[in-house]
């Protein structure tokens, strides 16, 4: 009975109202979108992020902006960062890390990539097995599980 009151309550109640409360009662997540993007010959794009903890080398990538959807928000940020198209974009995974979701693409770049954003230090293509030494476990093994090695 108490359910089938709360549920009428809860249609009428403004879109708006539902959302804050939710935001109340839930816990809010961050989601960002990275790619492992290869060129021709196989290497892979990494970027040196001033705000990546510890080693900055990883992959390209960054927060989804409210209302954008992972491909658009992955093919943004690359164009943000360094100035590369993608193609043959594909999604390869989804995890979730305590309240972050991270979604990782797979695809091939397209141009010259070049720093265009303060945030990223350097950025360079490296081929599977001359990767950074200090770069994270992490992004090497998902490098590795995107690329299949």
């Amino acid at each position: 009975m108490l359910v089938n009151l709360f549920g009428k309550f809860w249609k009428k109640t403004p879109r708006g109202v539902r959302r804050w409360l939710t935001r109340r009662v839930e816990d809010n997540f961050t989601v960002s979108a990275a790619a492992v993007v290869t060129n021709d010959v196989g290497q892979v794009l990494l970027l040196n992020h001033l705000l990546r903890p510890k080693s900055g080398w990883g992959l390209p990538g960054g927060f989804i902006n409210a209302g954008e959807q992972p491909e658009d928000g992955v093919r943004r940020e690359l164009r943000e960062e360094t100035g590369l198209e993608l193609r043959n974009l594909e999604l390869v995974r989804i995890r979730t890390l305590d309240t972050h979701i991270e979604i990782i693409f797979r695809a091939v770049g397209v141009g010259e990539p070049r720093v265009m954003s303060r945030e990223i230090i350097e950025l360079g293509w490296f081929a599977i097995d001359e990767m950074p030494g200090d770069m994270s476990l992490d992004q090497k093994f998902i490098i590795s599980k995107t690329l299949g090695e």
